[in-house]
């Protein structure tokens, strides 16, 4: 299954959404909030979107959106000529500054409409996920005493509200073509056989800096005597990461290699991509090294291999997440081996995975991807929400 009608929205007026953002990860917090707002602006509705640091929005959206605006999280309340907020969504569980809370009770006061708060929360397959969706929290105290605050779980199951997926994303998946855009970012001619025929395996690369890189690398230098490989490494804590593996891996072998290229192995480090850009080098590749949450459901709606590299927690509480998330996907025992090696969960050697292998890790996405396409998206289900509580 690759594609699934659009979910039936309620028939409601446009809102004035506020959705407020404290960057953690420029690329996480930020990414979500944005595909967030920008799919509710698709929807009617108007945003606007508060954030303590938008500067990952001059390269992942710098043509903005229409019905999105941008505001800095220290700027005061809207003025008395904007609209007040039909709906106020906290991120993450970032509280909402105090003085936006006084200005929208006054607001209500006057109106006699309590704007419906949400408290958008982390993405988990974990079971407290279905038990805690959509539950209430009394506000007890301060000028917005009485009201409720209501609890939103994004998630992989129907009992959930849902991930993030614009309306005709599987249509342009669908459409999108894999050969010109392979043959427009082929770092290297030999990544083609002499027919012109792409035979190299395309992996993307955005991770933070997993103790089993070099190992990879080894192995895929290795890989690359007979089949060609194309690595794309995304910029930042992924690159560096990849050129500190290649000067360790030269280190205790010499200098044999130059440092993007040896036979057929190529590495491209990439810019700074726009969301759609992002997806599709997704699209594009065999298999995807993801991290964070979302990357991870723009991986899942590209259908291809992934991996997961899941933000690591101190207190380890990050292996029982991705224990769980690996059991939803229905995840074959080669694949739950190559993210425990990928997470450092123990000791469990790292083994790149062969042909019939990455095959089968392609089809257990497949797999989940059709289960997910049975549900309605997290913004159908922030509507319908919406709609049901005011």
């Amino acid at each position: 299954m690759t594609s699934s009608q659009p979910p039936t929205l309620p028939a409601e007026p446009a809102l004035q959404w506020d959705v407020f953002c404290r960057v953690i990860d420029n690329f996480g917090d930020i990414g979500v909030c944005w595909r967030l707002a920008t799919q509710l602006a698709a929807h009617g509705q108007q945003v606007r979107l508060w954030v303590d640091d938008a500067s990952a929005l001059a390269w992942m959206a710098p043509g903005g959106c229409p019905g999105v605006e941008v505001r800095d999280w220290h700027a005061p309340p809207p003025a008395a000529t904007d609209r007040a907020p039909d709906v106020m969504v906290e991120a993450f569980g970032c509280e909402i500054a105090p003085e936006f809370i006084a200005y929208s009770a006054l607001s209500a006061s006057g109106s006699g409409q309590k704007p419906v708060w949400i408290n958008l929360e982390y993405l988990s397959a974990e079971g407290y996920v279905e038990r805690n969706h959509r539950l209430p929290s009394l506000i007890m105290s301060g000028p917005a005493s009485g009201w409720t605050r209501w609890f939103f779980y994004p998630g992989f199951t129907p009992a959930t509200g849902g991930l993030l997926r614009e309306d005709d994303l599987m249509a342009r998946r669908d459409a999108f073509d894999r050969t010109a855009w392979r043959a427009a970012h082929a770092a290297a001619p030999g990544l083609a056989s002499a027919d012109g025929v792409d035979t190299a395996t395309w992996i993307s690369l955005f991770c933070y800096e997993p103790p089993a890189l070099p190992e990879m690398l080894r192995q895929l230098l290795q890989q690359s005597q007979t089949q060609p490989v194309q690595l794309l490494v995304a910029p930042g804590r992924p690159a560096a990461a990849v050129q500190a593996a290649l000067a360790d891996i030269e280190d205790q072998n010499g200098p044999q290699r130059l440092p993007d290229k040896r036979d057929q192995l190529s590495i491209s480090y990439l810019p700074a991509r726009q969301q759609p850009a992002f997806d599709a080098m997704l699209w594009a590749c065999d298999l995807n090294l993801v991290r964070g949450e979302d990357s991870l459901v723009r991986a899942l709606w590209a259908g291809q291999a992934l991996v997961w590299h899941i933000y690591p927690q101190d207190d380890n509480a990050h292996h029982d997440k991705l224990q769980a998330f690996l059991d939803w996907l229905q995840a074959p025992a080669s694949l739950r081996a190559f993210h425990a090696a990928w997470n450092a969960i123990d000791d469990t050697p790292l083994a790149m995975p062969d042909t019939a292998t990455l095959a089968e890790w392609t089809a257990c996405i497949q797999a989940a991807r059709a289960r997910l396409l049975t549900q309605d998206h997290l913004v159908a289900q922030l509507l319908g929400f919406v709609a049901e509580k005011r």
